[in-house]
């Protein structure tokens, strides 16, 4: 009953915060929030996923092409954050999601390139977390070694450092790897590969 009850506390107090602010350059399609994914916009999918996972609220960051992710997506449920600077790579977008959580919650952050997301994946993280912790999904390469992935979990006690490192293309990458002693791992194999959409011949992922 404790870990049941430490679950839902955690999930009561988590925004989740979606980076779906990139132009898709790689990809060549245009934004991959706009891509097609279960008869809707993967941006919209993945922001119904976090919130059905438990986390409190979503805030989804958007930049490339804004205002035609908007036309297309209903992003009704959920905030939205137009990030003028996305160009200037994740970090960015990473801070402005930070801000736009409520201040006393812990930040789950999920990528709009992961179309393998399950809402229980991020229950798992959510029923996992330990204070003062961070708390990140985890999937087993080809070798059958666990490797950190997409979703992560921030400690509220930890958003503030976190922000302070994002700059450029790195999000919470330059924290985790200053203070790896902090990090849990959690397996998730069993329910997702923890694939990033990047390129051409990864399109397989959104079947």
């Amino acid at each position: 009953m404790a870990d049941s009850v430490a679950g839902r506390t955690t999930a009561a107090s988590t925004t989740a915060v979606l980076l779906a602010a990139g132009a898709g350059t790689r990809l060549g399609l245009g934004p991959k929030a706009l891509l097609p994914f279960r008869g809707r916009t993967l941006v919209e999918v993945l922001a119904d996923v976090l919130l059905e996972g438990g986390c409190r609220e979503v805030v989804a960051v958007l930049g490339a092409e804004a205002a035609k992710v908007l036309a297309a997506a209903d992003l009704s449920l959920h905030r939205v954050v137009d990030n003028p600077d996305w160009a200037t790579g994740m970090g960015s977008s990473f801070r402005a999601g930070l801000a736009a959580a409520a201040p006393a919650d812990h930040v789950l952050i999920a990528l709009v390139d992961q179309p393998g997301l399950t809402a229980e994946t991020v229950a798992r993280l959510l029923a996992a977390h330990r204070p003062g912790r961070v708390t990140a999904a985890a999937y087993r390469g080809p070798e059958g070694k666990l490797r950190r992935g997409h979703p992560l979990l921030l400690d509220v006690t930890l958003r503030a450092d976190a922000a302070a490192t994002a700059a450029g293309d790195a999000g919470a990458r330059v924290f985790l790897q200053a203070n790896p002693g902090l990090i849990d791992l959690v397996d998730c194999s069993d329910l997702a590969g923890g694939e990033d959409l990047d390129t051409p011949d990864q399109l397989h992922l959104l079947d």
